[in-house]
């Protein structure tokens, strides 16, 4: 188990940015460093999270693996990106060579892959939203060797890929804007036909500490309360000192936001960092609702050491 010293988060893309020289870009890459293991999770929307690694002094180089929490091209789109910047190594002059790694491990669920849309209520198209590269592209050409699984993926002794998360609980529901797409065409009454996405994807991080389990979260489609049970059953460690990232409670009803905060407070969680889609009015409520003690704004740059 990882004395917390040992542990370090660094939020690299997120929507909004903790200092005047990083850019703010609507997505989520967190890189934890365990134990001198350093594992990124998810690439953002694009750019920002190369630009952010290298204004906060980050060497991409150094990371040894990938996880993603799921499809979506706000967590999947820098990962072109990223594979190019890892696969480069560094030189005794500090410059960036083209030595290139052989390959980059990245733990994704099979169904990262979907065709996965939105459709907002009132708006009759639907845009793509799914990973906007092609699996064998980034495989031949970027290095990458996609390490697939519903199950849960053990890293290393002390952290864990979560697999599929149940949804056991009566408010925590999927959101009604996110969609898979069927057949060939563009809109429902040509070929194609769109049906709701279960985000069976979605996924997190789980991290044993001498303080108790650290969870990262990548947007919790399953709902933040459901990651945290399954977190607490995988691992065997009934105590949460943190969970940071995307809750997705950026919709959520007065019942959500009433029946999560008091299921925090139950489950003894000792800091929540909110991030991404957690949305300004959601935030406010879990602030008030657990204290400033508890709560804070997670935003790209920040560094978490757990002490």
């Amino acid at each position: 188990m990882l004395a917390a010293p040992k542990l370090r988060l660094i939020t690299l893309s997120e929507n909004t940015a903790k200092w005047l020289w990083l850019w703010g870009e609507w997505g989520l890459s967190i890189l934890v460093e365990a134990d001198g293991f350093k594992l990124l999770f998810d690439t953002g929307l694009g750019s920002s999270t190369v630009h952010n690694a290298d204004a906060l002094g980050v060497d991409l180089t150094a990371v040894d693996k990938i996880a993603l929490s799921h499809g979506h091209v706000d967590h999947t789109g820098g990962l072109r990106e990223v594979l190019e910047r890892m696969r480069l190594t560094v030189g005794r002059s500090n410059f960036l060579t083209k030595r290139r790694r052989e390959e980059i491990e990245i733990i994704a669920h099979p169904e990262v892959w979907g065709p996965k849309f939105i459709n907002h209520p009132g708006d009759p198209g639907y845009d793509f939203r799914g990973i906007p590269f092609r699996k064998v592209e980034l495989e031949e050409r970027q290095g990458a060797r996609f390490v697939e699984s519903r199950e849960p993926v053990w890293i290393t002794d002390d952290i864990v890929w979560s697999g599929e998360i149940p949804m056991l609980n009566d408010y925590e529901k999927i959101v009604d804007t996110c969609y898979l797409k069927e057949g060939e065409g563009k809109y429902v009454d040509g070929d194609a036909k769109f049906i709701p996405d279960p985000i069976n994807d979605d996924a997190a991080i789980y991290i044993k500490t001498e303080l108790g389990l650290v969870i990262v979260l990548g947007c919790a489609h399953h709902g933040t309360i459901n990651t945290i049970h399954h977190a607490q059953k995988i691992t065997g460690m009934d105590e949460v000192h943190m969970i940071v990232g995307g809750t997705h409670l950026v919709k959520a009803s007065d019942y959500q936001m009433e029946s999560t905060i008091s299921e925090l407070k139950k489950i003894g969680v000792h800091k929540v960092g909110v991030s991404h889609c957690t949305g300004l009015e959601s935030s406010v409520k879990l602030a008030i609702g657990l204290g400033m003690d508890v709560f804070f704004f997670n935003n790209a740059g920040n560094v978490i050491t757990l002490r």
